[in-house]
């Protein structure tokens, strides 16, 4: 079973940047995707991105513009850059790979 393992997040002031790195041991040779949700307080979890097997990459139209990923298959590992944060970007984010959440890690924009 694929473990998706998430390092990043943290806090910053608006219009600052984040990185969070999943690492997925085994997704890349399972042929998996990888999504990135995000869950507010008091709100349903939403999906932020996606990048497919192929290289093929979507984005919320919440964070288009904004937000971006990289992937380094050696690592298995799918990054998403976020930049211009804003406040209402304020959420835990998981990201998943073959149907695996991981754990969530918190990001806070201050305004």
């Amino acid at each position: 079973q694929v473990q998706p393992v998430l390092s990043g997040g943290g806090s910053v002031q608006a219009g600052g940047s984040l990185r969070l790195s999943c690492t997925a041991p085994g997704f890349a040779s399972r042929r998996c995707g990888l999504q990135w949700y995000r869950q507010a307080a008091g709100k349903q979890r939403e999906w932020v991105s996606h990048i497919l097997d192929d290289g093929t990459t979507n984005v919320s139209g919440s964070v288009k513009g904004r937000f971006t990923m990289s992937r380094d298959r050696a690592l298995d590992t799918v990054h998403l850059q976020m930049n211009s944060l804003r406040p209402e970007d304020t959420a835990m984010y998981f990201c998943r790979a073959c149907g695996t959440w991981s754990e969530g890690t918190q990001v806070t924009v201050s305004s």
